[in-house]
């Protein structure tokens, strides 16, 4: 998966190694072979986007596909998506979100955040496929700003 001509980075949030493992299993049957960056908690995986000064520059130009937990030790998934979605430098990154949680409220509140895919644990593999497939496609056509 490129972006204009690029690497894409996938950032994966998942504090539970075995979901962390059956994700990124998932994310290789489906063809995908860029680096998986993971994380288990918010707060180093939000150094790691936004830079230890939370500016954001750090990642200007980088191309990251953000995979997002909601129910993290830290801190919740949505104040981290809504971190990334409110930085002018990031807010441009797809956010999947992939959470346990179905409630209605709560999928709504990820897409008026801004959240790009919600998908349901556990994941139905095909469909997480596909929506990797899709955002591998939504990268080549970014502009960067």
């Amino acid at each position: 998966m490129k972006a204009n001509g690029r690497e894409v980075t996938i950032v994966m949030i998942e504090d539970d190694e075995g979901h962390a493992r059956l994700i990124e299993k998932n994310v290789r049957r489906a063809g995908v072979h860029n680096e998986i960056v993971p994380f288990m908690n918010g707060t180093s995986a939000l150094e790691y986007i936004l830079g230890p000064d939370m500016s954001g520059t750090v990642s200007a130009d980088r191309y990251l596909l953000i995979l997002l937990d909601l129910n993290l030790p830290d801190m919740s998934g949505t104040d981290i998506l809504q971190q990334i979605k409110e930085n002018p430098f990031t807010k441009r990154l797809p956010v999947v979100i992939l959470t346990t949680t179905d409630d209605a409220r709560e999928i709504q509140r990820c897409y008026d955040l801004g959240a790009n895919v919600y998908i349901t644990k556990p994941v139905d593999y095909e469909g997480f496929a596909n929506a990797i497939r899709q955002l591998g496609l939504f990268f080549s056509v970014i502009e960067v700003p």
